[in-house]
């Protein structure tokens, strides 16, 4: 009998889940409908405010709740800040991966502080579900455009 090592096993195993794991999600990456109305919006910063960093944001929600990355409930989600970053370079049907010009509050908060360099930035808010995907249409904010000192 041929004996199989522990490793090749744990190989297979991962291998094979994985496949069900991506199989299993197509479905579920589908885009949930924005509640009708739903809007998010900046309390802080305003558009052509200069601040000094770190950059205190607060974001407002009408029309939907919030809760964190993870939580499956309806009508809920959580924000996301794009800096420097153009809406339409997003790929809105696919989980937004975090970076410098994707910062992500999946705690559910509802503000925080952002270190930018000093300059011109844009900022837009982008309300995402439970899975950080967008919901259909975009739940967006106005990009603003604030100076950092």
């Amino acid at each position: 009998m041929k004996s199989v090592s522990l490793t090749r096993l744990a190989t297979i195993a991962l291998v094979t889940g994985g496949f069900a794991l991506a199989a299993g999600s197509a479905t579920s990456m589908e885009r949930v409908p924005a509640p009708e109305g739903a809007e998010v919006y900046f309390i802080s910063p305003q558009d052509g405010d200069t601040v000094e960093s770190p950059v205190r944001i607060q974001m407002g929600l009408r029309g939907m709740g919030v809760a964190p990355a993870g939580v499956e409930a309806d009508n809920t989600g959580h924000h996301h800040l794009l800096v420097n970053q153009p809406l339409d370079e997003v790929d809105l049907d696919a989980s937004l991966p975090f970076s410098d010009h994707k910062r992500h509050f999946g705690g559910g908060q509802t503000e925080g502080e952002i270190e930018l360099e000093p300059g011109t930035h844009t900022l837009q808010l982008l309300f995402m579900d439970y899975r950080h995907l967008s919901f259909d249409p975009p739940v967006t904010s106005d990009k603003i455009t604030i100076t950092v000192e």
